[in-house]
């Protein structure tokens, strides 16, 4: 099967990725297609569901619907996770359809924790790792999440939304987005000797568990860990760990390898990867035709991107060669 035409066979969101991750194009062709982004597709009927008020589905982290007696109800509508689903897709950041749907968000949303700005930030670090992402992404001011999330971290090197005095255990979920935010913040700022060392004990709290497992017993934490999803959400994965590393330490670090083999061995045989977990909960549109265990392409320019990375020159069934020079 050529697995490069079945992903280029889709949406723009996807197709100039694969074709920066995946075949080396020019950088005018990767550009061009880029820039579809905002004006076709799904990130076009994203950006087009945005209210006036710079919200979507009138909430910020929960739709303005969501019955906050039942406070651990998923619903993915809102303008935070609609931000990091935008984020994903990869716009230009300058393109004048996402230019006025951020100035929107950060001149009009408010987080329902305290009324905060959008881009200050509110207090969970799951959240916050996903916010200052979305910062760095589009260029905005992500200092006050970044200096909240570096004040969060606990002592044995990662995050958790549930910790209430510094002394709880981290959480993969939590970790995995304060990492996210924190690499894209460093990217797009500079960053500092603060950050860079905050990354590294988080990266180390991940490497420690090779990506799935207790420190304590060696036990696998959940099985869902293992189990690539998309979109991610707050939610951590055995991919997208590795899709973080890919980016983070692109030298590699042989502590992934484990990791990467289990990935490897859920490759099919015709070159593509399932979708096998979705996060349940109201969505704005469906992103793909394909379902729960079935193909995906959203699964495998990730999971192809990852195992280019590790592998280097060698590349997948159906996947062009990286240039050796």
């Amino acid at each position: 099967m050529d697995v490069t035409a079945y992903l280029l066979d889709s949406d723009p969101a996807i197709r100039w990725q694969v074709m920066r991750d995946l075949t080396d194009a020019p950088e005018d062709e990767v550009a061009a297609e880029r820039a579809r982004v905002a004006t076709e597709g799904w990130g076009a009927r994203l950006l087009a569901e945005q209210a006036e008020d710079g919200r979507w589905d009138g909430g910020t982290y929960r739709p303005g619907w969501a019955d906050e007696e039942r406070p651990f109800f998923d619903a993915w509508t809102a303008t935070h996770p609609s931000l990091e689903l935008l984020r994903e897709f990869g716009p230009d950041r300058d393109a004048p359809e996402v230019v006025a749907a951020i100035t929107r968000v950060r001149e009009h949303v408010r987080w329902e924790h305290d009324g905060q700005p959008y881009f200050d930030g509110e207090v969970e670090p799951c959240i916050n790792g996903g916010a200052l992402a979305n910062a760095a992404y589009f260029g905005q001011d992500g200092a006050r999440i970044a200096e909240t999330l570096l004040a969060g971290q606990l002592p044995d090197g990662g995050w958790n939304c549930w910790d209430e005095d510094g002394t709880s255990p981290s959480s993969f979920h939590s970790t995995i987005c304060a990492l996210e935010g924190l690499r894209a913040w460093q990217q797009e700022s500079g960053g500092s000797d603060a950050v860079a060392a905050a990354r590294a004990r988080g990266e180390e709290y991940l490497l420690a568990r090779r990506f799935l497992w207790r420190a304590s017993t060696g036990e696998l934490v959940d099985p869902r860990f293992s189990m690539p999803s998309f979109p991610t959400r707050w939610y951590y994965d055995v991919l997208r760990g590795l899709d973080y590393f890919r980016l983070a330490r692109p030298g590699r670090d042989e502590r992934c390898g484990e990791a990467i083999e289990l990935l490897r061995a859920r490759m099919l045989p015709f070159g593509l990867w399932r979708l096998e977990l979705t996060h349940q909960g109201a969505t704005l549109f469906e992103l793909e035709a394909e379902h729960e265990g079935f193909p995906s392409r959203w699964i495998t320019l990730r999971a192809a991107r990852v195992l280019r990375w590790w592998d280097g020159a060698r590349s997948e069934p159906g996947m062009p060669k990286r240039p050796t020079t």
